[in-house]
């Protein structure tokens, strides 16, 4: 379901995000039944609008995967993001009045305004494939609060996490938001994803073939980490 709301509805912006909400739909293999769409002139600026949605899925209990499986030695596999997807953007705001840029501040080929505006990716549909092809231990959207606080919280009690972050290049947008924001590295990644939009768990022996599964859906993954043996009071370490 989706809920539209704005101050005055204008027909063909509504339509313009009603379309947008279908591709993001179609990817995710999900359909969209029905919505509410309001008006609020005493609510939103001239121009402004809010957006919101949800989904709801089923598994069958013996398939949940809630992370028992994960133990010592498993590796993290890493798939690229397409930016910020959606997260640390209030952030983001105050870096851009600080740093005083213009969307077309070129960052090497990319311009700053479509780096921050690149949509989120969705991945439904090659995560279940993995799922089904090659069973993984756990799975972890990386959302907000980053590498550092997503991927611990799918991890037994008496486990860690070590991620190298020399074992992918950090993108152009969070290198220059980091830089021009004075960022420091703990907050930047707890605040985004850094360039990993998504992370799997799984066996060292798995890890070929589920990067060829991901390779034919088009996207670039790689091994950032691995499980280790940690105490409770600091398990993730990124060096």
């Amino acid at each position: 379901l989706d809920y539209f709301a704005t101050g005055k509805l204008d027909v063909e912006v509504t339509a313009q995000v009603v379309e947008g909400i279908v591709e993001g739909c179609v990817r995710a293999g999900c359909a969209l039944i029905g919505g509410e769409t309001a008006e609020m002139p005493d609510m939103y600026a001239p121009g402004e609008y809010d957006l919101a949605g949800f989904c709801v899925g089923a598994v069958e209990k013996t398939q949940i995967l809630d992370g028992h499986a994960v133990a010592a030695g498993d590796v993290l596999i890493g798939i690229d993001s397409s930016g910020p997807h959606s997260n640390g953007y209030s952030l983001i705001r105050r870096v851009l009045e600080r740093a005083g840029a213009t969307p077309d501040l070129d960052l090497g080929g990319l311009s700053l305004g479509d780096a921050l505006m690149a949509p989120t990716t969705i991945y439904v549909k090659p995560v279940l494939e993995l799922i089904k092809a090659h069973a993984p231990h756990a799975l972890a959207h990386i959302t907000g609060g980053g590498l550092l606080e997503n991927i611990i919280r799918v991890v037994p009690e008496g486990l860690g996490l070590h991620i190298d972050s020399r074992s992918w290049r950090l993108p152009p947008v969070f290198d220059w938001l980091q830089r021009e924001g004075a960022i420091e590295s703990m907050e930047l990644w707890r605040t985004f994803n850094c360039g990993i939009g998504f992370v799997v768990i799984a066996k060292a022996e798995d890890v070929g073939a589920m990067q060829a599964t991901l390779t034919a859906h088009g996207l670039a993954s790689r091994v950032i980490g691995e499980v280790v043996k940690g105490s409770d009071n600091h398990r993730v370490r990124i060096d």
